[in-house]
């Protein structure tokens, strides 16, 4: 997964109404109910179907930390399907998405511009229509640099060219990214 990814992933269990199941043994049993059985888990965890009975049994309590991490994505994914669709479709058609970004900004413009790339850190409002292709970028199985070029189209219009107010033929170069936190 990219940052891109992760951060969207991370805006969506924001809007989760109930905590995720928090022990090893309570996401075990949530996954095998999810994937209707055990073979269909281990498969997906990279382990042996007689470990994840194990972990549902209440035998093995604490899984290693690359087990722990790929378990808490897995369940991540699946949690309160309804709600992370019912949060995403709220953005993609009222409310938009806000990203906060540090990153360097580097410009193609007129000449006499200064078009030098500089660290800078924004936090701007998208309209809905950029939240939309986001996710219908990540659902088609967008890269993150694909995901990374429609938040700069984003930024380019809104930020930097205000809405088409400003900074006419403006093209913007989203590189180096520190960190990029999203929220609907």
């Amino acid at each position: 997964m990219g940052i891109f990814e992760d951060s969207l992933d991370r805006a969506t269990a924001a809007n989760f109404t109930r905590p995720m199941p928090k022990s090893a043994q309570a996401r075990m049993r949530f996954l095998v109910k999810q994937l209707k059985g055990t073979r269909a888990v281990a498969e997906l965890l990279g382990v042996s179907q007689r470990t994840v009975e194990r972990y549902v049994k209440g035998e093995l309590k604490r899984p290693r930390p690359e087990l722990a991490a790929r378990l808490a994505d897995e369940v991540r994914k699946r949690w309160q399907p309804r709600v992370r669709d019912r949060a995403r479709k709220q953005a993609a058609t009222a409310t938009g998405i806000v990203i906060e970004t540090r990153a360097r900004f580097g410009f193609t413009a007129a000449p006499g511009s200064t078009d030098d790339a500089r660290l800078r850190r924004v936090t701007q409002h998208l309209p809905p229509e950029y939240a939309a292709r986001l996710f219908d970028a990540q659902a088609a199985g967008a890269t993150d640099q694909q995901l990374r070029g429609i938040a700069a189209e984003g930024l380019q219009e809104v930020y930097f060219k205000d809405g088409g107010r400003r900074a006419e033929g403006l093209q913007v170069e989203f590189t180096d990214i520190d960190y990029v936190e999203l929220d609907f």
